[in-house]
């Protein structure tokens, strides 16, 4: 294995304009990632006031458009009970005041011995009232 050294194509002053834009990316990051997954274990009606109708939702490999289209789908997911267990939570200042999420965990299903290993990664984008909405949701099981 060859190890290949990458420099980033960003100049350092770009990435400190996309960082000063939004300080707090990081935590603002992790503590969307603990409410997301609590109001999804609990009660997943409730998500839909993260979506808006520019949302869009990649689920393994179907793709839902629309706050009403992703409502349905994970209002109708096949288990009763789910627990999120996250494992690590990565993010990034993007353009125009956004955010990057990148998350890992496991997931406990009906309460089974066995978790599957997920990963997700979330655009946040800034509301007008100072809050974020869930621009682009994708989700994906990891069977290996």
């Amino acid at each position: 294995c060859t190890r290949v050294s990458v420099r980033p194509r960003i100049s350092s002053s770009r990435l400190s304009v996309m960082a000063a834009a939004n300080a707090n990316f990081l935590e603002i990051s992790k503590a969307f990632c603990q409410h997301y997954y609590n109001v999804f274990d609990t009660d997943r009606a409730k998500l839909q006031t993260l979506y808006q109708d520019g949302s869009m939702l990649t689920f393994e490999d179907a793709q839902f458009m629309g706050m009403q289209a992703i409502m349905t789908k994970l209002t109708t997911l096949q288990f009763a009970t789910v627990q999120h267990q996250v494992t690590t939570c990565d993010a990034q200042p993007t353009p125009g005041g956004g955010i990057l999420c990148f998350i890992t965990g496991k997931l406990v299903v009906d309460g089974g011995a066995n978790p599957l290993m997920f990963g997700q990664t979330f655009h946040l984008m800034p509301t007008p009232q100072g809050s974020w909405y869930i621009h682009n949701d994708l989700f994906r099981l990891n069977y290996t």
